[in-house]
């Protein structure tokens, strides 16, 4: 008889500890997909990432970082830190990083100055905002470039530690030729133009001269004009050289010089100026030799 008590205390006991909530959840009721906050059997770290909720901050378990030439910024939950992004990307405004990120040292998050596109996290019609340096001064480097605005500057000394700052303003240089003309070849009658873009400072003075003829063009050409213009950048000239129905007369070489009292520098190309047949013929070969060169190439070739 007393044998037939104890079984029965054990499963009333059995039967107790099942029935509570902290040891055994009831079935659930929530619809399939549901994330059920009161569940303790859910695991923690997919519903942090279901929530999008941030964990326990455990600096020790956060992954190195490294070249990162903006600097360092927080995460989205705050704990680890991540690189800075760069000026002209894409950003985050405010101080915490959802989605893009957050500007490295010295820059705010802005709308794009540029006029970017559009289409950023609010819709089609918004404006992105991106990295926007906030000092905008022209530096001088100690390595005799022209660096645009002091993030530009920062940037540079990550991988050249030494370089310092000779002052304000752009650095004193001969004229550099960043964009050259290009050679062409066309047909008689056609309107022709050579480009030239100069950086320098002091600002450069460009003109144009054709080789075998001792005059600064345009001269007294009726056909031969040249226009000049600030930009594209700070400290650039723009220089055009444009020919209104060229003939064979106007083939030879042009050549873009640019001067200022630290001195000079020159670029040249090469024109063409064919009749009908003679166009058609150079045409003809031109094809001609790329069709060769692509039968030539072996597109089967592993590069990886």
């Amino acid at each position: 008889m007393s044998g037939l008590v104890l079984l029965l205390g054990l499963c009333l006991n059995l039967h107790t500890c099942r029935a509570l909530p902290f040891q055994l959840p009831a079935l659930s009721t929530e619809p399939a997909g549901h994330v059920s906050l009161t569940d303790p059997l859910m695991d923690h770290e997919r519903l942090d990432e279901e929530l999008g909720v941030c964990g326990l901050c455990e600096p020790d378990l956060c992954p190195e970082t490294r070249g990162c030439r903006t600097g360092l910024v927080l995460d989205s939950c705050g704990c680890c830190n991540e690189c800075g992004n760069l000026e002209g990307q894409t950003c985050d405004p405010g101080d915490r990083s959802v989605y893009y990120g957050l500007c490295g040292t010295g820059m705010r998050c802005l709308r794009d100055p540029r006029g970017g596109g559009a289409g950023g996290r609010g819709g089609e019609d918004e404006e992105e905002e991106v990295c926007v340096c906030e000092e905008q001064k022209v530096v001088c480097g100690s390595n005799g470039l022209t660096y645009m605005n002091m993030c530009r500057f920062r940037e540079a000394t990550f991988s050249r530690p030494e370089l310092k700052t000779r002052g304000r303003g752009p650095c004193k240089t001969v004229p550099i030729i960043k964009v050259p003309p290009h050679s062409q070849v066309n047909g008689t009658g056609s309107s022709l133009v050579f480009l030239c873009e100069v950086f320098a400072f002091p600002m450069a003075l460009v003109e144009w001269r054709k080789e075998g003829r001792d005059v600064v063009l345009p001269g007294d050409d009726p056909h031969i004009s040249v226009q000049s213009r600030g930009g594209p950048l700070k400290f650039e000239v723009s220089s055009w050289l444009q020919i209104e129905g060229a003939g064979p007369e106007d083939s030879g070489t042009y050549r873009c010089v640019a001067r200022n009292n630290m001195g000079s520098a020159t670029a040249s190309a090469v024109l063409g100026v064919l009749g009908q047949e003679e166009l058609s013929s150079y045409l003809a070969n031109s094809v001609s030799e790329m069709k060769q060169l692509l039968d030539a190439t072996d597109y089967d070739q592993d590069f990886y």
